[in-house]
């Protein structure tokens, strides 16, 4: 039986009893922005805000994260805060602010110049500076100080999120030993040999081990993580209980698949408004004669494999030229950490990439690759992944991957194909997707030759078991195994305090 928001009601209260959940994130989970005069309020992109906003709805408690719209300061209250969604208000966001040198150091710098290039193994240099290190700690203790704040007298689970805090988990355990603190890390684990490139790496792993849970998305990167503290640190890896015990203190460590809310993506899917989406995108992008369409959608990022998919189609369609005409990729990107110089590169890059396909494929009225640059509100999205015969996740390295699992969750017609890069935390669940390596582009070229030529039968019969596995392991259960965990540890009479470091 699949798990629903009530089974994770019931957990929560069960597991919780007294205490007060409190999440934390870089990226806050509504953003209001001024527009023309007026303040308009809107979800942004990313899979932790997408998995984690249906929780908060369930569960209730308080967010803290970066406020970082132009119209956030004029919506909260004196104590920054501000009740969400602005629909139907169910939990507390608790907004904290940072300059430009604070943002600049902290997320442009430590955590996306630094951490983000070091875990995905998608060969770009990381660059570690001191200066924006200190940035990094400073932040981090702010961080620190709004949920101390929140948190008062009271007792708490503290759930942190990603790279971005690495430091926060032993801040906390300082000021206030008897918090439950679980870190969850949404992006790979490297391996200790890739790890140990970064200068503060016993900063970073001694922040972490503060945690009572420290959850990656698969178990694979669990073991990286161990390594990486063998390596490293003086500690007692407990492989039986699958935790680490460092300055007496022990942190239990396990795989949570992160998932989506897969009965209301579903049910949202078969709305009209849905396709009243779908008609105005269809005359937008000049799609009614198009046969077959394969869709992308991703943060404009170097680790998702954006170039590697768009010289896919040009060698597709050199090898295939009857899918002239017939054909369209289309490719869904917001721009991000647009500040780096390595991501306006590869804006650039994509932008020269599209032209020399699109002017050397093109006819009259016909361009084989459509990138749309606008943001696109969720119904917008869920409207091309009905219109898609083909979704492609070509990731060259990705914790697990959220695209894939809405798309599969949109399909309610059973109609739909799956092309699923081999280095996404999703491709070991989701085995009914045709798995492929995007760095080989000749057999990626093969497989959407294959997604797009296969038969109805077969569509279906791939569709329905995907449909299964994401309906069974949809984001409720996520976070309901998340807190049997916390069950686990709450009960344990003994929570240890981190030696001050």
């Amino acid at each position: 039986m699949a798990y629903t928001k009530k089974n994770l009601q019931d957990a929560v209260k069960q597991t919780l009893g007294d205490r007060m959940l409190v999440i934390v994130s870089n990226r806050e989970p509504y953003v209001h922005r001024l527009r023309d005069g007026k303040i308009d309020c809107s979800r942004p992109t990313g899979g932790a805000v997408t998995a984690l906003d249906p929780v908060m709805k369930a569960c209730g408690g308080t967010w803290v994260a970066y406020g970082s719209g132009t119209g956030d300061k004029k919506t909260v209250d004196e104590k920054n805060r501000i009740m969400v969604p602005p629909d139907n208000p169910s939990y507390t966001l608790r907004r904290i602010w940072l300059s430009k040198e604070e943002e600049a150091g902290y997320y442009y710098g430590f955590s996306n110049k630094g951490l983000w290039p070091l875990c995905h193994i998608a060969y770009t240099r990381p660059e570690f500076n001191e200066d924006e290190w200190q940035v990094y700690f400073n932040v981090n203790k702010k961080f620190a100080d709004a949920v101390l704040e929140e948190v008062g007298d009271k007792k708490a689970f503290v759930w942190v999120q990603d790279y971005h805090l690495t430091l926060l988990p032993q801040m906390l355990k300082k000021k206030k030993p008897d918090l439950i603190v679980s870190h969850f890390w949404h992006i790979p684990w490297p391996n200790s040999e890739v790890f140990r490139i970064c200068p503060k790496q016993r900063d970073i792993l001694e922040g972490l081990l503060a945690n009572d849970l420290l959850g990656f998305h698969i178990r694979y990167h669990c073991e990286n993580f161990f390594d990486t503290v063998d390596k490293t640190l003086e500690a007692r890896i407990d492989r039986e209980r699958y935790s680490i015990v460092h300055n007496g203190h022990e942190t239990l460590v396990r795989a949570f698949p992160i998932s989506v809310d897969f009965n209301m993506i579903s049910k949202k899917s078969e709305t009209p408004d849905i396709k009243k989406y779908a008609k105005p995108l269809i005359e937008e992008y000049n799609l009614g004669d198009i046969e077959y369409i394969m869709f992308g959608l991703d943060r404009i990022d170097y680790t998702k494999g954006i170039i590697e998919r768009i010289k896919a189609v040009d060698r597709f369609l050199d090898k295939y030229p009857s899918y002239k005409g017939r054909f369209a990729f289309i490719q869904v990107g917001d721009l991000s950490r647009i500040h780096l110089q390595a991501y306006k590169d590869l804006n650039d890059q994509i932008n020269a990439v599209v032209e020399h396909v699109n002017w050397k494929h093109a006819t009259e009225n016909w361009a084989p690759v459509i990138m749309v640059r606008r943001h696109l509100v969720f119904d917008e999205i869920m409207a091309f992944y009905k219109l898609a015969n083909v979704c492609v996740v070509s990731s060259l390295h990705d914790g697990m991957n959220i695209v894939a699992k809405e798309y599969i969750s949109s399909r309610v017609d059973g109609d739909g194909v799956l092309l699923l890069s081999q280095f996404t935390g999703a491709s070991r669940e989701l085995v009914d997707a045709i798995s492929f390596n995007p760095f080989d582009i000749e057999s990626f070229v093969e497989n959407i030759k294959y997604a797009l030529e296969m038969s109805s039968d077969e569509k279906k019969r791939r569709m329905l078991a995907l449909r299964e596995t994401v309906a069974e392991k949809n984001i409720y259960k996520w976070a309901g195994d998340i807190m049997s965990e916390f069950g686990k540890i709450q009960n344990n009479p003994v929570i240890a305090q981190p030696n001050a470091h």
